[in-house]
C-alpha cells in the first residue's frame, strides 16, 4: 500500500507565503507524475500543478508566476511553494501520484488533504 502524506498548511496572510511537502511511502517500483489539486468550500476539486518524473511542469493560469512545483525523486517527495497568496487560494490542497507497481501496473493515489487560509 502506498501513502501521501501532505505537511505544510496553515493560516497565512494575504501576500504571505507557504511550501507544501508530499512524500509517499511504500512499496513501488517509481513515480509518474506528481501534483497538487485544490479544494475551495463549494466548488470543485481543480488543478493546481504537476510535475512529470523527468521534471516537466504544468501549472493553473491562476498561479503562474507565484507557485512553484519541484520534486526530489530521491525522497520521493514533492513541493509546492506558494509566494504572493491570495484569498482566493484558499482551500484544501490535495497531493496526488501515479505510482508504479513492480509490476509495471500504475495506480492513482490522493493524499488525506492539507488546508491552506489566506486571510488578514
Amino acid at each position: 500500500q502506498v501513502q501521501l502524506v501532505e505537511s505544510g498548511g496553515g493560516l497565512v496572510q494575504p501576500g504571505g507565503s507557504l511550501r507544501l511537502s508530499c512524500a509517499a511511502s511504500g512499496r513501488f517500483f517509481g513515480i509518474n507524475r506528481m501534483g497538487w489539486y485544490r479544494q475551495a468550500p463549494g466548488k470543485e476539486r481543480e488543478l493546481v500543478a504537476t510535475i512529470t518524473s523527468g521534471g516537466s511542469t504544468n501549472s493553473a493560469d491562476s498561479v503562474k508566476g507565484r507557485f512553484t512545483i519541484s520534486r526530489d525523486n530521491a525522497k520521493n517527495t514533492v513541493y509546492l511553494q506558494m509566494n504572493s497568496l491570495k484569498p482566493e487560494d484558499t482551500a484544501v490542497y490535495y497531493c496526488n501520484a501515479y505510482v508504479m507497481s513492480s509490476s509495471y501496473s500504475v495506480t492513482d493515489y490522493w493524499g488525506q488533504g492539507t488546508p491552506v487560509t489566506v486571510s488578514s
